[in-house]
């Protein structure tokens, strides 16, 4: 008796959206774009669509055999569950940072500048789009590194997030534009052809 395959749809585009409204709501907060006071605006977009969204995309993922987005999704929805986590816990006491608390968000945000990087170095094989934001968010998380050890404002990590956020809902609306009209609405930038074979 035949396997039947159990075809999953492109989970792209929903990772991308999740990963760029999340990312837009906080970049606005740190760009001072928006009163302090609504800060926790990004608590359950955190949790839910940044976080358990993006973490739901990155499993279809690797159920359709893409390590790369499965483990970027997967990775940046922990992020996003992990960040909110850890603000909201903050806030009520249960963590307690002190005067070291920008020292706890800045090792947080360097370990995963140091993911973006090499995440980063492998969309050079994928499309000019995904190069684009994985670059973007490589700059946004060093310049929070270098708010949160108070080198600058934090002003400039917000307006990089905001591009970052933009780029990344450019690619996720090429996702579900261009199979619907059947053509490329929204250039992505073809990816370049693999070479590498791996051995047996």
């Amino acid at each position: 008796m035949s396997e039947q395959k159990i075809t999953i749809a492109d989970p792209g585009p929903l990772g991308l959206a999740a990963f760029a409204l999340t990312t837009f709501v906080l970049s606005c907060i740190n760009a001072h774009l928006v009163p302090a006071t609504i800060a926790g605006t990004f608590l359950t977009l955190g949790l839910f669509y940044g976080g358990l969204a993006q973490v739901l995309a990155g499993m279809w993922e690797l159920r359709n055999g893409n390590t790369f987005a499965g483990t970027a999704f997967t990775s940046y929805g922990a992020f996003w569950i992990a960040l909110a986590s850890m603000v909201y816990l903050e806030l009520n006491g249960i963590l307690k940072f002190g005067t070291d608390g920008n020292i706890a968000t800045g090792l947080f945000l360097v370990a995963w500048t140091i993911f973006t990087f090499y995440m980063w170095l492998g969309t050079f094989q994928l499309t000019r789009i995904l190069n684009i934001v994985f670059g973007c968010l490589l700059i946004t998380f060093i310049l929070l590194d270098l708010a949160e050890f108070k080198f600058i404002p934090s002003t400039f990590g917000g307006i990089f997030g905001l591009i970052t956020a933009f780029f990344a809902w450019y690619g996720s609306a090429a996702g579900i534009l261009n199979p619907l009209y059947g053509r490329e609405v929204l250039p992505v930038g073809a990816p370049k052809p693999k070479s590498y074979q791996k051995s047996a």
